[in-house]
């Protein structure tokens, strides 16, 4: 089976500077709840990128390897999750908005993944969508602070 989360926000800073920090993986841990991503081959934001994205804590966790397979800078980029505890389709995306403060961007984030449990999926997801949500929620409204504290946030 396969469950679709979708969710975004509003951040008070340039759809660059959002950019800057959905793209880059060394940051993702300041705002993705226990998540550590490293580089393992390629230039950090091209097709055909490799990363490992360690979400847990200590020796309990899990591994998500993950390629890059599009990328329209800088506007979007979707990755494909090819690990054994997550299989699927990553996107974030940056649209531009404008606002009396100036042009500001809405930041989302996608995943389309395979929900592991046999006959058991469907009552797994049932059961797990609302944390998922939440967890993307809350880790959006971290992004979002982050960016929007960065002293070089409009610096373009």
């Amino acid at each position: 089976m396969q469950a679709e989360v979708r969710v975004g926000i509003d951040v008070d800073a340039p759809p660059e500077a959002v950019w800057r920090w959905a793209v880059d993986w060394t940051r993702q841990r300041r705002w993705m709840p226990l998540t550590d991503v490293r580089l393992v081959s390629g230039p950090p934001l091209a097709v055909g990128t490799r990363v490992v994205a360690r979400t847990g804590v200590g020796p309990l966790g899990f591994d998500d390897p993950m390629t890059v397979t599009a990328v329209d800078a800088p506007r979007t980029y979707e990755v494909l999750h090819t690990g054994r505890r997550v299989e699927g389709v990553g996107v974030f995306a940056v649209q531009p908005r404008q606002t009396s403060a100036g042009e500001r961007a809405r930041f989302e984030w996608w995943e389309r993944v395979v929900v592991p449990g046999g006959p058991f999926a469907r009552v797994l997801w049932l059961a797990g969508e609302p944390l998922t949500r939440l967890a993307f929620g809350w880790a959006l409204r971290r992004f979002a602070r982050a960016v929007e504290a960065d002293p070089e946030r409009d610096e373009v």
